[in-house]
């Protein structure tokens, strides 16, 4: 028996297989028809006939659209092409409309697009509203044929896109200066640190009439505005820290020594015994004729680096071409390339190894083929060789980096600052050293025969042991790894 679901089922099945062949073949006839159309339009777009020439680009809209509704419906043809020729002159009017205003109202378009470029829709809201009602104006009485009333409205949109253009960038620049002094206003902090807000304010002003005199050239106001950010929070800052000074009742004295620690900290990092016992001026000049030093050191590095390659690159150039006049390769040179590969294989492990640590967990370095891991983030209680749980994490990666080189043999030495009995030191460095390898290898499952321990007390210091810093960097934990040449 056949039901009603069953012959609408079937009706709709019949629409579909009529249906297809009619959607390919309208799809076909409008690729035929609208071809001059289209091309017209895209023209008009390109000439911004949108914005430029609106009211007759809405009436060839308007037509074009009609064209399409009428395909759609499958009415007469003649009808569909009547409604694209008079689109395609329309659009041909619009885009030569458009090219005319492109002209007439030059500087105008210009300034909003200044305006545009310096995001004045968004803050400059208000302005750039205004602006724009009286482009759209001019250029609606341009295409009227108004000429003179189409500059009128142009002139009053210039000046109001500029207005809009120099709110923008003075927003964007110096808004976050104006909120940190407002803050620091309500803070009151002229009270307590007026020389460093009113050089914060002076450097707004300068930023601010450096925009005024061109607000093109944007490096000179945002390095003063950079500037006038730095000193208002720096002032925000000075008042916190002197307020807190006078409700805790601190000392000149106390002030002194409070600010002098920063200083004992970074000798400490360059292995150096600080004493201000003459101030702080000799203390300064040492370290920034360290750090001059160092940074010589480093440019020469480099520069020597770049020479090396420059010679390896050379050399193997130099190789090639007796490989060529040899007319084969020796078996010494076979095994020296494959000696050159290992090698490069190593500088790529090393770089896996280097990467797997943060610095507060390790600092990676290598000499020839060996690795060391200084495991800085590794520490343990007073006189006890116990590695605590927390370790865990760290000591999974110096896993990790053993399994890079899997037929490498691992060194675990034990260190320690130069305080307390001499031997008791070397006990204990190599209690540590033992307790860090029996934990790799009961708990990570790093193979037991590729370990070994060893502890050198305080006989091998890497810091000064006359300051705290020092000795903390004495106590280590340093892994070798040690690679097989061919690991692979």
């Amino acid at each position: 028996m056949i039901t009603a679901r069953s012959l609408q089922a079937l009706a709709l099945a019949s629409f579909a297989l009529i249906g297809a062949p009619l959607a390919l073949a309208q799809q076909d006839l409008r690729s035929t028809l609208f071809v001059e159309a289209d091309q017209a339009l895209m023209a008009a777009r390109a000439a911004n006939a949108e914005l430029l020439a609106p009211a007759t680009f809405h009436r060839a809209m308007e037509s074009y659209q009609t064209a399409e509704n009428d395909l759609a419906r499958s009415r007469n043809a003649d009808r569909v092409r009547a409604e694209l020729a008079t689109a395609a002159k329309t659009f041909k009017q619009a885009k030569d409309t458009a090219e005319s205003a492109s002209v007439t109202l030059a500087s105008m378009i210009k300034t909003r697009a200044d305006a545009t470029k310096a995001s004045a829709a968004t803050f400059a809201a208000e302005q750039w509203t205004g602006a724009t009602e009286r482009f759209d104006s001019a250029v609606r009485k341009l295409e009227a044929g108004d000429v003179r009333g189409a500059h009128t409205r142009a002139d009053e949109a210039e000046a109001l896109f500029r207005d809009a253009e120099l709110t923008s960038i003075k927003a964007q620049y110096l808004s976050q200066t104006r909120a940190l002094l407002a803050e620091a206003d309500q803070s009151r902090v002229a009270r307590v640190a007026p020389k460093t807000l009113e050089h914060a304010r002076a450097l707004l002003a300068q930023a601010e009439k450096a925009l005024n005199e061109n607000r093109y050239d944007t490096d000179l106001p945002r390095s003063l505005a950079q500037q006038a950010n730095y000193e208002a929070r720096h002032a925000i800052y000075l008042a916190k820290t002197i307020n807190t000074m006078r409700d805790e009742d601190r000392s000149i004295e106390d002030v002194i020594v409070s600010y002098e620690e920063p200083l004992v900290q970074i000798g400490a990092a360059a292995d150096k015994v600080v004493q201000l016992d003459k101030g702080v001026d000799p203390v300064a000049t040492d370290l920034v004729a360290y750090i001059e030093k160092l940074r010589e050191e480093a440019t020469q590095s480099n520069l020597d680096l770049v020479d090396t390659r420059k010679r390896v690159a050379e050399l193997q150039e130099e190789i090639r071409g007796l490989d060529e006049q040899l007319g084969g390769v020796s078996q010494e040179r076979v095994a020296l390339v494959q000696r050159l590969e290992a090698e490069a294989r190593i500088r790529e492990q090393f770089t896996t190894i280097e990467n797997l640590f943060k610095r507060d967990e390790a600092r990676v370095s290598r000499e020839g083929n060996r690795v060391t891991i200084r495991l800085v983030g590794l520490t343990f209680p007073s006189k006890q060789a116990n590695v605590l749980p927390a370790h865990r994490e760290l000591l999974q990666k110096v896993q990790k980096a053993a399994d890079v080189f899997p037929r490498s043999q691992i060194v675990i030495e034990g260190h320690t600052d130069s305080y307390g009995d001499d031997e008791a030191n070397l006990t204990l460095s190599r209690r540590r050293a033992e307790a860090v390898g029996a934990y790799l290898s009961g708990n990570l499952g790093v193979p037991s025969f590729r370990i070994s321990a060893v502890g050198y007390g305080e006989t091998q210091p890497i810091a000064s042991n006359d300051t705290p810093q020092g000795r903390e960097r004495n106590r280590r934990i340093d892994v070798i790894i040690e690679p097989q040449l061919d690991s692979k």
